[in-house]
């Protein structure tokens, strides 16, 4: 998992008067939970634009008076309106402890179904998954060349190694529906198998 480090100052005072004064001085109020005690601190908002605006997830050591906290983002609020980042809230990495993230759903290859003019349909990009900090992953990946029209890739489908994924087994992450366009995949099978099966051979009376 990649690594950044953001340089972060106490918060010595909470309360939404004093997140307001924050936010107007360009920084984020943010907070580290899952240590002896949360863990309140502000950084500059350009500092998190890396890890924020990317489908990546990564790493984040937070430097705090000499000391270093490694964590995940685990919420983000934003304003409704504007965008503008409002808090953030992050999940300490300890060794051993398992922690609950979402990481982005890869899909590899060029889906079968999509070639033979049907439409892609996805609809989880990201999943939660459950492991300790050595086996936290960066994204899920799966191979989708295979995959025909009328077929879904569900969660029960992928593979895992080290990591739990929290999301139901049935739920859908893409399929292949059917179009206009679309071909019929059988017909293609059949014409493929008799190009292979050469002559036939005539039976000797």
């Amino acid at each position: 998992m990649n690594s950044v480090a953001i340089t972060a100052q106490k918060r010595e005072q909470l309360g939404t008067k004093f997140s307001k004064e924050l936010r107007r001085a360009g920084n984020v109020p943010c907070v580290v939970y899952g240590g002896e005690s949360p863990v309140h601190f502000y950084a500059a908002a350009a500092d998190f634009r890396k890890v924020i605006y990317t489908p990546n997830v990564y790493k984040i050591d937070v430097e705090l008076d000499g000391t270093t906290i490694p964590c995940v983002i685990q919420d983000i609020q934003f304003h409704p309106v504007s965008d503008e980042v409002l808090h953030i809230d992050f999940i300490q990495l300890i060794e051993g402890k398992p922690v609950t993230i979402e990481v982005p759903v890869r899909l590899l290859g060029n889906a079968r179904g999509v070639r033979n003019g049907g439409k892609m349909k996805r609809v989880l990009r990201k999943l939660k998954v459950k492991a300790t900090p050595d086996n936290l992953p960066d994204a899920i990946e799966h191979d989708i060349t295979n995959l025909r029209i009328g077929q879904s890739v569900r969660v029960s489908d992928l593979t895992t190694s080290g990591f739990d994924i929290v999301n139901s087994p049935s739920a859908v992450l893409v399929s292949i529906k059917t179009s206009r366009l679309a071909v019929d995949e059988d017909e293609d099978e059949e014409e493929g198998s008799e190009t292979e099966g050469g002559e036939e051979t005539k039976s000797e009376d």
